[in-house]
């Protein structure tokens, strides 16, 4: 499987995108099954440069997602990334999950500090790292790994500091050694032009920073997500939102159209790429991917 620091140098110079999807370990059994296969072999037909693949709340779903991280590669031939959390794991730990991620053919990494198991705040482990940072450049020392980041154009949530203390924090990661950046969901693209300006002109970073979306299912389902990361649902989309209240498949429909709205509009500004927060559906996404040309109409 390819770096994916390398799938990024190679399309530089192409003007196309590179599209990536992102799936979560889930909780049943029946959830699985319909994840591996169903919606992974669907968006797999849309040959996606990479998939990545979640790490639970402290950790929980590590052996889910390795899991899953080796079923994309061997069942699909598509390269993927493991996330991997500083949040109840030891230096030694980490160094033999990495050993567990490369033993399966894996070689991309999104270091997060992850969250603590619900209802907890974030505490270092004995042994472990406090931030982030600390993660990526022990990933780094180990070798062979190409390194990802999270960003978050509004800020991140447990940061009091604010967006701009939270964007040096993220110059603290790539230069600790990551290759790319893939953001946090958003629905306002000024936040993320914000976010990209300032990080390029202000920070002077050069490393792709990749806007996350997702087709919105439901009004209630993008409600609990938006509370738990700390993304804000602008008023003109909360309205429509409010509008269309609990008819799930209108406001799939809305949510595949105002999806590629965004997107239109993020290709039109030269991102290098576009990461899809899947919610472990296929449908919402193919279509956005369709309505932009970027798959074929059969897939």
């Amino acid at each position: 499987m390819q770096l994916i620091r390398d799938i990024y140098a190679a399309k530089r110079n192409t003007g196309k995108p590179i599209i990536s999807f992102e799936f979560f370990p889930p909780k049943t059994t029946e959830g699985e099954h319909n994840l591996i296969e169903k919606h992974i072999p669907a968006l797999a037909l849309a040959r996606p440069d990479f998939c990545s693949v979640t790490y639970g709340a402290g950790g929980s779903t590590r052996d889910k997602t390795l899991m899953i991280v080796e079923r994309i590669q061997r069942e699909h031939g598509l390269t993927a990334l493991a996330h991997l959390t500083c949040v109840n794991h030891t230096r030694d730990e980490v160094r033999a999950v990495l050993e567990k991620i490369r033993a399966l053919g894996c070689q991309n990494i999104l270091a997060l500090r992850g969250d603590p198991p619900l209802g907890g705040e974030f505490q270092q482990t004995p042994g472990g790292f406090e931030y982030a940072a600390e993660l990526v450049q022990f990933t780094r020392r180990q070798g062979g790994f190409s390194i990802g980041v999270a960003g978050f154009p509004e800020g991140h949530i447990a940061n009091p500091n604010g967006k701009f203390d939270d964007w040096k924090h993220l110059k603290e990661k790539v230069e600790a050694g990551a290759d790319f950046v893939l953001t946090q969901l958003f629905f306002d693209n000024a936040d993320y032009f914000e976010f990209r300006d300032y990080l390029t002109n202000r920070l002077g970073l050069q490393v792709p920073l990749i806007p996350g979306i997702v087709a919105i299912l439901s009004a209630g389902q993008i409600t609990r997500f938006t509370q738990l990361c700390g993304a804000k649902i602008p008023p003109p989309l909360r309205k429509k939102l409010d509008e269309l209240g609990e008819n799930d498949e209108a406001t799939a429909e809305f949510g595949i159209e105002y999806a590629t709205r965004q997107c239109e509009e993020l290709l039109r500004a030269g991102v290098p790429g576009l990461h899809f927060y899947t919610l472990n559906k296929s449908h919402s996404t193919v279509q956005v991917l369709k309505n932009l040309g970027l798959v074929k109409a059969a897939c």
